[in-house]
């Protein structure tokens, strides 16, 4: 019912997790932080500065690797009082590494918490290429994984010198580039971290950011680009059409694998506010729901989920018939692919999108694709993961997940719910949003998870008014572990747990 949900205020738990050693306290002042110089192996760290606040001490600190001139800057929150005993990370997201404003939440709730830059200021891929050019492979290596490997080794080095303690608990809690952080540290640095809550993560990023540049390539090659009004008439005749798989009709597509909705029948129709729903807009939308395919036809990767927003990568200007990719994909293609800032990709033909797309793959898969399927060292030092998507993702397809998840349940063996369980939320757009309920309270259960032993089933999940904290709750029921799918019985309020059951689709 909803008033285990309104129970939950923030993404930690219900209440703040008991502290591990009592009434820990500072054994040093903020100020002596100052001079601390935590030990990375190839790595120069300096505390830049050490700011008593009202309830913490803001520590700011930067890691460097002579001679290659680079500057990883780690932000570290520690609570004067009421530490808890652990540590958190966090990530970031598009191509920001993270920030300092990511730790309120987690110092409130008694955690050492650190962040990082990932060694490059602001949201720009321009970080890619050097002062003449070239891929800059420092700056790529800190932004795919050394960054938050080595934000993770100061954060819990200052936390042991300012508390006399080390953390008992590690955790990192992250969405979309913050999800693929957490599961790099899980693939390369599995002594790093206990547990990992992984959101929407941008794993596969070397196919990833090619296929986000697809729809706009079939606009351009259809010389027809349809106006948002018009897909947004496919995507809400994809939803009225299998909304009631899941018996209830809700708004949501549960399962939009299973969704046969063909966009030929809008063909002729008149959507509310819109042009007429021509043959030439029924193809662009199939072709980006059908995602990338090779000259020949052949697999690349996944398309859009039916029931998924259109506007994110497949935008089109109103004033004009032209496509507007997403500034994020640009930038991949401008300063990884083209190696050109000048990059103008209106320039792209069918051929050219697949030789990028195997040029992406050759020579980024190792340093950031974070698809290695082995968690044979997270599982032997008996980590936790959780992993959960949103189904209406509309900028990375929830396919590449359950791709991934799927490969290393094959490579792991029937025991892979010993320590890594998956959870798909139908409706819910990148890490929140949308007409579905969005997981809950879902770091207290990894919380749980680590330390009780107490294995999540199912995901509390809810949907506030407007999407935003503190809105009204007016969706609200848990997420089954994939490949289960909640199942309405037919009866009862929506809002309760016990009216459905988790089934494996037939």
């Amino acid at each position: 019912m909803l008033l285990f949900l309104l129970a939950v205020t923030t993404q930690y738990g219900a209440a703040q997790p008991k502290p591990l050693y009592g009434e820990a306290a500072p054994v040093i002042s903020c100020d002596e932080l100052k001079g601390a110089r935590p030990v990375i192996a190839g790595a120069e760290v300096r505390v830049e500065s050490a700011v008593r606040e009202e309830a913490s001490c803001s520590v700011t600190a930067v890691v460097m690797h002579p001679p290659a001139g680079d500057r990883i800057q780690v932000f570290v929150r520690l609570p004067l009082k009421n530490w808890n005993g652990r540590f958190q990370g966090n990530g970031g997201g598009g191509f920001t590494g993270g920030g300092p404003q990511s730790l309120n939440g987690p110092a409130a709730a008694g955690y050492a918490t650190a962040s990082t830059d990932a060694g490059h200021a602001g949201g720009s891929g321009a970080f890619a290429l050097d002062a003449e050019g070239r891929l800059n492979w420092r700056a790529i290596r800190n932004f795919g994984h050394v960054g938050i490997h080595e934000m993770t080794m100061v954060g819990k080095a200052l936390a042991e010198q300012f508390y006399g303690k080390a953390p008992r608990y590690a955790y990192f809690n992250g969405c979309s580039t913050g999800g693929r952080q957490g599961l790099m540290e899980v693939q390369r640095y599995p002594a790093d971290y206990d547990g990992v809550f992984s959101g929407a993560p941008a794993i596969n990023w070397e196919k990833l950011h090619v296929a986000q540049m697809w729809g706009q390539l079939v606009m351009k090659e259809a010389n027809h680009y349809p106006a948002p009004c018009k897909f947004a008439a496919a995507n809400a005749a994809a939803i009225a059409a299998c909304d009631r798989a899941d018996g209830i009709a809700d708004g949501v597509i549960d399962e939009p694998l299973r969704c046969r909705f063909d966009v030929k029948s809008l063909i002729g129709t008149k959507p509310e506010g819109c042009e007429t729903f021509s043959a030439a807009d029924a193809p662009v939308v199939a072709a980006i729901w059908e995602g990338p395919r090779r000259v020949d036809g052949g697999f690349l990767w996944y398309g859009l989920p039916m029931g998924a927003d259109f506007g994110g990568l497949n935008a089109t200007n109103a004033s004009a018939p032209s496509g507007r990719p997403m500034g994020i994909t640009l930038d991949w293609w401008k300063f990884f692919l083209a190696q050109n800032p000048r990059f103008d990709w209106t320039t792209l033909t069918r051929g050219a999108f697949e030789q990028f797309f195997d040029q992406s793959v050759e020579q980024f898969h190792d340093v950031i694709g974070t698809g290695n399927a082995d968690l044979s060292g997270f599982r032997a030092r008996r980590g936790k993961a959780i992993l959960w998507h949103g189904w209406a993702d509309p900028l990375i397809p929830a396919q590449g997940t359950i791709d991934y998840y799927r490969r290393v349940s094959e490579r792991m063996g029937a025991n892979t719910a010993e320590f890594l369980r998956f959870f798909l939320a139908p409706g819910v757009a990148h890490c929140g949003g949308g007409a579905g309920a969005a997981p809950l309270g879902q770091f207290e259960a990894l919380r749980a998870w680590v330390e009780e032993g107490v294995a999540p089933t199912m995901l509390r999940a809810i949907r506030l008014e407007g999407g935003r904290q503190g809105g009204k709750p007016i969706r609200a029921h848990s997420l089954c572990q994939y490949p289960q799918v909640a199942k309405y019985k037919g009866s009862g309020a929506m809002e309760d747990d016990a009216n459905f059951s988790c089934v494996v689709p037939r």
